[in-house]
């Protein structure tokens, strides 16, 4: 089965990639497919009504939300479309679960976060102190830069409830084996919250495979719009009270986390996603199963992807003053083509700067893992230069990057 991309079919979906500019800022926000903002117009223009009235438009619109959730439960795997909780974006999601789940919580309770995480999944639990909690941080390995997982074994105990942890970080890159940290986060009897922002436009998500009991990600960090969705098992989604009106009980999934409801013509956009990667799919040759085209599809994303990663890299490797933060090789899998470095001597800000001038997208900074930065000390150099790829990038653009880095970087 053929699995080479063709760019200029891939680029043409997406209508920002037809100006000049290198977007290499992805992990920061993808650029949105056409048939994603299709959608969206088509739905402000012809379904814009409120939901659950008896007449005909209403009822139509109410279909394509629905339609839309359910197409959400197949592109993360979900067993059931009402597992499936929507909002404006990953902060804000983590925010209100974690307010449902503080009803719940009693002192001493103990709950484990990372600090390689998006603050997206540390502050909500960092919260939870409010009720009695007890929060533990478990601290990336300084020299090897993983979470080991020895050491989240001496953090488990009885007393554990809830262990929270990125997919893959928005810094390092590195993706972590979440299967196997569910499985020992549940011997001791503990639930898993996995943030897979990162993680997200880079592989095929499977909620299910993954082990976890919550998984949370940004639809706009995978060519939609500034959306995402939070996935809770059912059992659990089940369990927790309602934030919604009073008379919106605990039984009413998935709206009882929703309040206000869910934005319908962003939520009707998202199936442009799933369009998308079933249309590549089918175009490298799969015949199977939606999912099994998109999976298709994500494979060819991850081949092109670590190709262009490993031409960057190897170009980072190549300079003595350069540190690159995280996995220093694509070649072996294990990453997402999110790479962050520093050079000796400058400030971060001065190299993105430099780049600026060529109508080059990258950044510097934390990113919002301001925990990881200061604990490694790269603060101190205005954070890390930070550069991400999406399956859309070219070797064109990655040589242009490394030409003027080049001018800047001894």
């Amino acid at each position: 089965m053929p699995n080479v991309l063709n760019l200029d079919h891939i680029r043409a979906e997406f209508p920002a990639l037809q100006n000049d500019c290198a977007y290499l800022d992805n992990a920061g926000g993808s650029q949105v497919l056409r048939r994603v903002a299709d959608r969206v117009r088509d739905y402000l223009l012809t379904s814009s009504v409120q939901l659950g009235a008896s007449y005909a438009q209403s009822q139509d619109a109410g279909g394509k939300v629905l339609a839309a959730r359910r197409a959400v439960a197949e592109l993360i795997n979900a067993p059931f479309d009402d597992e499936v909780v929507m909002g404006g974006s990953t902060t804000s999601l983590m925010f209100q679960v974690t307010q449902a789940i503080q009803l719940g919580i009693q002192p001493g309770d103990e709950i484990i976060v990372s600090n390689t995480d998006h603050e997206a999944n540390i502050g909500g639990w960092m919260r939870l102190k409010a009720a009695g909690a007890v929060v533990k941080v478990w601290e990336v390995n300084p020299e090897t830069l993983a979470l080991d997982l020895a050491d989240l074994d001496r953090l488990l105990s009885p007393l554990v409830r809830w262990v929270a942890v990125t997919h893959a970080s928005n810094i390092l890159g590195t993706i972590n084996p979440v299967a196997e940290i569910a499985r020992r986060v549940h011997a001791v009897g503990a639930r898993l919250c996995v943030d897979a922002v990162a993680y997200a436009p880079h592989r095929l998500v499977d909620v299910q495979a993954s082990g976890a009991d919550m998984y949370v990600f940004s639809f706009y960090k995978v060519f939609g719009p500034h959306y995402a969705v939070l996935w809770v098992q059912r059992d659990l989604l089940v369990s927790l009270p309602s934030l919604n009106h009073y008379f919106i009980g605990a039984d009413v999934l998935p709206y009882k986390l929703q309040p206000g409801n869910v934005n319908y013509e962003l939520s009707y956009g998202c199936m442009g996603i799933n369009d998308y990667l079933v249309a590549v799919g089918s175009q490298l040759g799969s015949t199977g199963t939606a999912r099994q085209k998109m999976q298709c599809a994500f494979d060819a994303f991850e081949q092109h992807e670590d190709a262009l990663a490993e031409r960057l890299l190897a170009y980072l490797r190549s300079k003595k003053s350069v540190r690159i933060i995280g996995m220093d090789s694509a070649a072996q899998g294990g990453r997402v083509p999110t790479i962050s470095f520093m050079v000796a001597g400058q400030m971060s800000e001065s190299i993105v700067r430099h780049t600026d001038q060529f109508g080059i997208g990258i950044r510097f900074g934390d990113f919002y893992a301001k925990r990881l930065v200061e604990s490694l000390g790269l603060h101190t150099q205005g954070g890390v230069v930070r550069m991400s790829i999406a399956h859309y990038n070219t070797f064109a653009e990655i040589d242009k990057l490394v030409l003027h880095l080049d001018e800047v970087i001894a």
